[in-house]
């Protein structure tokens, strides 16, 4: 039997990447809330330097931390410099929030992947940053666009798998 793991994820407004992420096969949980920042206790009005993040909990009998970065990768645009959609600023920046060193080895060749499918006119930016802590958001943006299906998300499936 084993334990679930999590991945940390940033790719601008966290409504739009949880809202997509939580459906993918062996996702098993998901949290948005506020990473990599300088405050501590960070709240929707300040978090400084804190990206938002979604925290995805995944069964790893039923998907791998690979397959989730392949996801990741196909809904966000991880060549804009902070800034997805109408969002901009290092709040909305592409991170990957890495846990331990295989974890780091896998997004960095993830990224690889990425930057040589050429899908992208532009090289990846996508920073690896290691995981500090994971502070949740409030109430009110958990689950947001299931509780909002008209709320703003600028993230939809772009490309399919760059696995092959």
């Amino acid at each position: 039997m084993n334990q679930n793991k999590k991945a940390i994820l940033a790719g601008g407004c966290f409504w739009g990447l949880e809202d997509l992420l939580r459906a993918q096969p062996g996702v098993v949980d998901t949290e948005v809330g506020y990473t990599g920042g300088e405050n501590e206790n960070p709240t929707y009005d300040s978090h400084r330097g804190h990206a938002e993040a979604v925290e995805i909990t995944y069964d790893p009998d039923k998907t791998t931390y690979k397959k989730i970065l392949d996801f990741f990768f196909q809904i966000h645009n991880p060549t804009t410099l902070n800034q997805q959609g109408n969002d901009k600023g290092t709040s909305y920046r592409s991170a990957i929030f890495y846990a331990n060193e295989e974890e780091k080895k896998t997004a960095q060749e993830m990224i690889q992947i990425v930057d040589e499918s050429e899908r992208w006119s532009d090289p990846v930016v996508t920073t690896l940053e290691p995981l500090q802590r994971f502070w949740n958001a409030e109430d009110s943006h958990q689950d947001y666009l299931q509780n909002n299906p008209g709320g703003y998300t600028c993230h939809s499936i772009y490309f399919d798998s760059y696995l092959k």
